[in-house]
This record gives C-alpha cells, sequence and structure tokens, in this order.
C-alpha cells in the first residue's frame, strides 16, 4: 500500500450511550481514492466524520482513540480544530451553496483563511485562483459569464461542483465526500466522480458511498465495516475481486447489504 496519510488506531465512537464504532484501526494511503463500504447503519459516515473533527459538532457524542494526520494526532492536546478543517475538506451529500455569487462562493475560504493576502503577495490575484478551482471542478465553461450572478440559481449539479470547487479552493491535503452524488442526477453525478478522478494525484480523498458500482469504479482502496466494526481493508483490486471474509464475500456480491 502507498504511504498513509491517515493513521486510524483504535478508534470508538458513542453516540451517548450507544457505541457506534468499535477498535477501528486503518490506514488511508495518500493521493488515492479510499471508499469506505457497508451496510446502512453501519457506521460509514460516522468514521468519515472522525477524521476532520466534525463529530464532536453532535451532542453526546464521545470517541475514543486516535487518526494520524501525517503522524499528528487530530485529537492530541493543542491541535486546533480549525487547522484540522482547514487541512481537511468536506463535500456533503447535499449541495449549499453559500447565499452569495458564484465567484464569492469559490473566494470565500481564501478570503477568510487570508489566503488572498498570500495571493497578493505572490504576485497572482483571486480571479486567477477562482478560475483554476472552478476549472478543477468541472464548472468553468459553463459559469465563466456569470460569475457574479447568484449561486443558487445553478442546477443541482452544477451547485455541488461549485461547493466541490469551494471545498478545493482552500487547498486541503484530504477532501471526505459524503454521498456527495446521492441527490444528484446520473449525469452530474458522473461528472462529480470525473473531477474526483482528476484531483486524486494532489488530494487524498475519502467517500463513503452505498452504491458498490460507484466504489467499485472510483476507489483504489477499500475499508469495509459491518455494524461498527472493520471486517476487511485493502487494495480494492483485491477487496472486491478476493475478498478475505465472508461477510465482504457476501456483501459485494450483493448477498447482504
Amino acid at each position: 500500500m502507498a504511504e498513509p496519510h491517515i493513521q486510524i488506531q483504535e478508534l470508538n465512537t458513542w453516540y451517548r450511550t450507544s457505541q457506534a464504532l468499535k477498535d477501528i484501526t486503518a490506514d488511508i494511503p495518500a493521493k488515492q481514492i479510499t471508499a469506505i463500504i457497508g451496510p446502512s447503519g453501519c457506521g460509514k459516515t460516522t468514521l468519515l466524520r472522525t477524521l476532520n473533527r466534525l463529530l464532536e459538532e453532535t451532542e453526546g457524542t464521545r470517541v475514543e482513540g486516535r487518526v494520524l494526520l501525517d503522524g499528528v494526532d487530530i485529537y492530541g492536546r493543542g491541535v486546533h480544530v480549525t487547522d484540522i478543517r482547514t487541512r481537511v475538506g468536506m463535500l456533503a451529500p447535499k449541495p449549499f451553496p453559500l447565499p452569495m455569487s458564484i465567484y464569492d462562493n469559490v473566494a470565500y475560504g481564501r478570503r477568510i483563511q487570508g489566503l488572498q493576502r498570500l495571493d497578493k503577495g505572490n504576485g497572482r490575484n483571486l480571479d486567477r485562483h477562482v478560475e483554476r478551482f472552478l476549472r478543477m471542478a468541472g464548472l468553468w465553461d459553463e459559469v465563466k459569464d456569470r460569475l457574479h450572478a447568484p449561486a443558487t440559481g445553478l442546477s443541482t449539479g452544477q451547485q455541488q461542483r461549485l461547493c466541490l470547487a469551494r471545498a478545493l479552493a482552500v487547498e486541503p491535503e484530504v477532501l471526505l465526500c459524503d454521498e456527495a452524488t446521492s441527490a444528484l442526477d446520473p449525469i452530474s453525478a458522473q461528472q462529480i466522480e470525473e473531477q474526483l478522478r482528476s484531483i486524486k494525484n494532489e488530494t487524498t480523498i475519502v467517500i463513503v458511498t452505498h452504491a458498490l458500482r460507484q466504489a467499485r469504479r472510483l476507489a483504489d482502496h477499500v475499508i469495509f465495516l459491518w455494524l461498527g466494526e472493520l471486517v476487511e481493508t485493502g487494495p480494492a483490486s483485491q477487496l472486491f475481486v478476493n475478498p478475505q471474509d465472508e461477510r465482504t464475500r457476501a456483501y459485494v456480491a450483493g448477498a447482504i447489504g
């Protein structure tokens, strides 16, 4: 396996008294697409939300164990959640464009994090960055003539690609995608998948998907969960073709889940 970007070690989570994840230990390789799969309710989204400390925003949750990002525990003392959220971006199931223009949606993160000042200091400008990230999200040609129009006027598929551009604009090391195409039509979903493939050489991507076909298309690496437990993890070429656990074999064959 490629060098791990994220190492999950003996991770346990609770929602009040109900344990959601049980002793999860797994590596997420750098600059690949890792798919977290498993039946509904198995802990996929819970695991994803531990990777940028988003889970702790839900009342009554508790996390034990370690999540190492480049060797540093993101739950460790002195680690600021805002720094983690800058390094680990998120694409939600449904698009939530900010109530502002297309341009300002993409520029928003760079402005609030002070990256705009750095851009100017390096002789670059914000316009070039907005164009760059809209191109990375596959949206530039569709919106270049209406950058200052409200983002809410875009179609749902376009809005999700705009949210992808907004997430990429702060140049995260890791991008988390929680069922990022579940609200989209097939053509829009395909466009998002194409953009994820195009950026994986620069960004570590972790996706949660209920669609095995999507996982087969996109994943380089797979984590399979069952009832909050890690059943099997490894390269997609191995796990989908020759799974070692009978539960994995049954799940990828469509017999359970």
